[in-house]
This record gives structure tokens, sequence and C-alpha cells, in this order.
């Protein structure tokens, strides 16, 4: 079959998009389209020019005879905060609040939509970072996780609060929670990681911080390296945050329980060092 050039950068596009951060040879195109590397090189120029105008991402080049072209998912400053407001603006409804500071976001998290911009703000934000895994704590952490892990082309691993008998062998470790002060379990598989490896960790939502302690002295049972932290919302800090360095996409700033009422404010995603074009 002998492509169009119409028809090659619609499906070099769809390839690239489908595979972030995974470099393809140029021989990779040159045989699927049947054309010379010459012809790839001027398709990638426009795909290229494309990503970069419209905000999708960019278009690295890797030459040697083991190199190729890469696609890394960025985004620009204004679609961040357009991602930060629609977050505010659906979060901010005062039947979300529930007992003890915390939001209702179950049906947010559900959103596949919302859940992809941010999955792409994050990975936009560790996009120069090495990150060979993203773990998490079961459940609402799940689809933050996995929508990062989309845009980063990484697995994710899944801490449980209790042993499952379909995990095999695990390692648990006990912490403290920041926020209750109780001595809590976190479990996971042996198989989820290998030593050696670089991992971000990420949650919905986090008060003090003992959660994201818990998943970091983890790692240190797998011998293995913190890459970053990501909160989709974190709350206003009145006590001492067990976490240092993090990115936040969203601060819970205020909530009034009585009067039913929460103030939401942009988190520290610029402040940190989010990356965009």
């Amino acid at each position: 079959m002998k492509w169009k050039r119409s028809e090659r950068l619609v499906d070099m596009t769809r390839h690239l998009l489908e595979n972030p951060h995974s470099l393809i040879p140029l021989t990779f195109f040159s045989q699927r389209y049947q054309a010379a590397k010459s012809s790839i090189s001027e398709d990638l120029v426009i795909v290229k020019e494309t990503f970069e105008e419209n905000g999708t991402g960019k278009l690295i080049t890797v030459s040697g005879a083991a190199g190729g072209v890469k696609y890394i998912p960025t985004v620009t400053e204004t679609e961040v905060r357009e991602v930060m407001a629609l977050t505010k603006g659906i979060l901010s409804h005062t039947d979300r609040l529930l007992p003890g500071g915390y939001l209702y976001m179950t049906d947010f998290l559900g959103d596949p939509k919302m859940m992809d911009r941010i999955g792409k703000v994050f990975a936009s934000a560790f996009a120069e970072t090495e990150v060979d895994v993203i773990m998490t704590v079961a459940t609402k952490g799940i689809p933050i996780a996995n929508a990062i892990a989309r845009h980063l082309n990484v697995p994710v691993v899944i801490v449980r609060r209790d042993s499952k008998v379909t995990e095999g062998s695990t390692v648990s470790i006990n912490y403290v929670s920041g926020s209750t002060r109780r001595i809590q379990t976190m479990v996971l598989s042996k198989r989820s990681m290998k030593s050696g490896q670089r991992v971000m960790i990420t949650d919905d939502f986090m008060k003090a911080g003992g959660t994201m302690i818990g998943m970091k002295n983890l790692l240190e049972e797998f011998d293995c390296e913190l890459a970053g932290t990501a909160v989709l919302v974190e709350a206003e800090h009145t006590e001492e945050v067990l976490v240092d360095d993090y990115i936040s996409l969203i601060k819970l700033h205020a909530v009034n329980e009585k009067d039913r009422t929460i103030e939401l404010e942009e988190g520290n995603y610029f402040e940190k060092g989010g990356i965009v074009l």
C-alpha cells in the first residue's frame, strides 16, 4: 500500500500521540509508509510545528544510529489555568463538603475527560524528570495515577490498606496518618516494582501528608527512589506538613462546616516549576 502524504501525517500523528515518551526510529515510519527517510523527516517537521503551535507538546529528534523521534506531552500556561478554574468550579459546590474538612470528589475522579486533562498537566510538570513507575493508594488515587501514567507512558502500582490473596507475597509497613495521628498499614506486592526504579507518588487529596510519607517509606523497602510527588487537592496547612516537595493543582483554602462554604484557590503548580510551553 502506497500512503499519500496526508494519510501519513494523520497516521503518524495518531501513533505519536498514542506512544508518548517513546523513542520511535525513523526506520519504523519509513517501513510503515514505504517512504524515504527524507520524506519522513519532512513530515515530522510538519507534525512538530503543529504540535508546538497548538500546545499539544514537543517533538524531540534524537540523532545517531539508535536515534529517532520522541513525543513529549506538554501544556500551555493557559491550559493549566483553565483546568484549575474548571476544577475549582466543580469542587466548590457546598454539597461536596464532608465532615472533617474533606471534599466529595468521587464523581469528579470518575470523569475521564477531566482526568485526562489533569493527567497531562501533571505529566507536563514531570516531562523532564526520569519516572519509571507511578504509585498511589487505593482507591481514589487510581484515576489520577492512571491519567498521569498514560501521558508519561509508565506503569501504575497500587498500594493497598490490607493484603489480598491475589497480590502474592507482599511488603507491609506501618505509618502514622498526618491528620488523625493514627497508626495505619500499607501493603504492596513484591512483584510490583524492581530495585532502583524512580517512582512518582500521587493522590487525590492531602492534608498533612502522612499517606505520602507512608508511600515514600515503602519505596525504601523496595530500594527505589522518589522521583516526585503530585497532589490534586491539598488542604490549607493548619498543622505541620510532613511533605516538603510536592506539586499541587488546587488548594483547599478554607471550609466552614457551619455555613457550608468552601474556598478553593490555585495550588503551587507554577511555584514548583510546572513545565509549560
